[in-house]
């Protein structure tokens, strides 16, 4: 007898469906909502940090389940089996779209839809206790919707929030009343619906502009994807603007103009939860907006402030954040009602020194630890903020080329001519932009800034963590590795000497100018030593010397 599939199975397949169907649905009424975005702050991009916070989830689940896949084999005859299994349990695909949803959340907006999802995964990623699909998902929607007003400093109806807690409740009902997941998830996308409808009513700021709120918006399609995942059934086409509520496109002052902070910063955050608490309050008497997701130890800071470096401050005496992006709401508005220009150039930069060298030269910065590659969906945020017909990526790590290439193959859809140039490391990305002539034809300058990218043999000194097998030998815990091109070369005692070794080889070959860029704790003694080292071993070689920030190698070389 021909296998028939399950309708209204939550299982993994319908959380990867579900995340596919959000994206999409996020992805189609991205625009629209944009336009009705006017509170916290009318700034425009509520449904593009929606649908960037859904863009990271589905990724992430996606690696998940490609990884997961990778072991898995089945030699079964196609027309005799059955659809086996996925790679992944409910659990761990509910908490692989969770976690991703967190790494890349943007905005107010997306930092609490991706608590949403931590919310359902908490339920979803727990050992089955026996109860059906039905109350199951009830009870995930109703966890998602308390951990959300949870991680929101000072809640306000009328949000997003409402949205989602009027969809818990219509879920919890359905789900008492034997539903199962479809039912459930019907019941809380039209409970949803009916309380986005009286959003207006419930903040002055909505009902001022006409318009019902705008993350709301996104929660109904989220949630509308999620009943299409489970029942087979496409939701109707709801345009943002056809609502019974008028949503003429209002006007996106900027903060200031309402009285509100100027900045907004985001930062992802590893610290424990005491130290959590702790930040929570002091982050709080310094903006609004507050909202810190997450847990396990790694969260997601976002908050408005006057003084962005007080706000990341906060973060570094609770743990070790990054991924730090500071948005000045006023520049973004003048950004966005600029014409574009006609070319720009994206850095990704392990470092805030670096990210200041690459901004004085011109180009949009990506700010990433070497441990932990950005994700797509900023590097496309990236381009987008570049404000440009044409852009030359710089990826700065052969490990983050991969990240580069999806961006640019998603610019290249919104209608944005991108080049990625294969830079290695940030020395690299430096001697790019050196030579980087927006006024030239847009081939010549990728061939221009290629050609100095690849002329730059590039170096790099870290400390080994462990024992380990390198091409140089077997290091020790402790060991400074010196590197050249990407592989090990010297092996070494100290940061100097190791520095000198990997120097007279990198120069062996030729050169003309050396670029040293320090860490954060290096002393400034080391750079007169190189400095001192090179001019008296080759007397027509010029040596710079700039500090690479957190995050940055201990020690950069770049010679041209």
């Amino acid at each position: 007898m021909p296998y028939e599939p399950q309708s209204h199975s939550l299982d993994a397949e319908a959380v990867r469906t579900w995340s596919s169907l959000a994206l999409t649905a996020l992805g189609r009424a991205r625009e629209d909502i944009d336009a009705i975005n006017v509170y916290p702050v009318a700034d425009a991009d509520t449904g593009t940090n929606l649908y960037l916070t859904a863009e990271s989830a589905a990724r992430e689940l996606a690696a998940a389940w490609a990884s997961a896949a990778g072991d898995v084999t089945d030699t079964t005859p196609e027309p005799a089996r059955e659809p086996a299994p996925g790679p992944l349990s409910l659990p761990e695909a509910a908490r692989a779209y969770a976690h991703g949803a967190l790494i890349g959340a943007r905005g107010n907006s997306g930092t609490i839809l991706a608590q949403l999802l931590r919310g359902v995964a908490d339920v979803l990623g727990a050992e089955p206790d026996g109860r059906g699909p039905g109350p199951l998902l009830a009870q995930a929607l109703t966890r998602a919707a308390e951990e959300a007003y949870q991680a929101v400093a000072h809640p306000v109806e009328g949000t997003m929030l409402t949205v989602a807690a009027a969809a818990a409740r219509a879920g919890h009902t359905a789900g008492a009343a034997a539903g199962n997941a479809a039912d459930v998830a019907r019941a809380a996308y039209d409970g949803a619906r009916a309380a986005l409808a009286e959003t207006p009513g419930q903040l002055a700021a909505l009902s001022r502009a006409g318009v019902v709120d705008a993350g709301g918006c996104g929660v109904v399609a989220v949630l509308g994807a999620l009943w299409q995942a489970l029942s087979g059934r496409e939701p109707a086409a709801e345009p943002v603007r056809g609502r019974a509520v008028p949503v003429p496109r209002p006007p996106q002052p900027c903060a200031e103009e309402h009285g509100g902070p100027a900045y907004e910063v985001i930062y992802l955050l590893e610290a424990g939860e005491p130290a959590v608490g702790e930040l929570r309050a002091r982050l709080d008497g310094l903006g609004d907006s507050l909202v810190v997701v997450g847990g396990d130890g790694l969260w997601n800071v976002h908050v408005h402030v006057d003084d962005p470096g007080a706000a990341v401050e906060a973060g570094v005496v609770a743990g070790r954040p990054y991924r730090i992006r500071i948005t000045h709401f006023g520049d973004e508005r003048r950004r966005a009602g600029a014409p574009r220009a006609q070319r720009a150039a994206v850095a990704v930069v392990p470092g805030e020194g670096l990210a200041g060298l690459c901004g004085e030269a011109g180009a949009t910065t990506v700010l990433a630890r070497p441990d932990a590659a950005p994700a797509p969906a900023e590097l496309v945020d990236a381009i987008r903020r570049a404000h440009a017909r044409e852009v030359v990526l710089l990826p700065n790590d052969s490990e983050w080329r991969g990240a580069a290439a999806a961006a640019a193959e998603q610019a290249r859809a919104d209608g944005v001519r991108v080049a990625v140039i294969p830079t290695r490391s940030a020395v690299q990305g430096l001697a790019a932009l050196a030579v980087h002539d927006p006024d030239a034809s847009f081939d010549e300058d990728v061939v221009a800034m290629t050609a100095a990218a690849g002329a730059t043999r590039y170096g790099e000194l870290a400390v080994a963590e462990r024992q380990s097998f390198t091409s140089a030998g077997i290091c020790q815990a402790g060991d400074v590795l010196g590197l050249i091109d990407g592989d090990v070369a010297v092996i070494g005692p100290g940061l100097p000497e190791t520095a000198e070794a990997v120097l007279d080889r990198m120069l062996g070959s030729g050169g003309e100018l050396v670029t040293l860029v320090l860490g954060e704790d290096v002393p400034d003694a080391l750079a007169a030593r190189l400095e001192a080292y090179v001019q008296h071993g080759h007397l027509a070689v010029d040596t710079v010397t700039y500090r690479g920030g957190r995050y940055s190698a201990p020690l950069l070389i770049g010679v041209e």
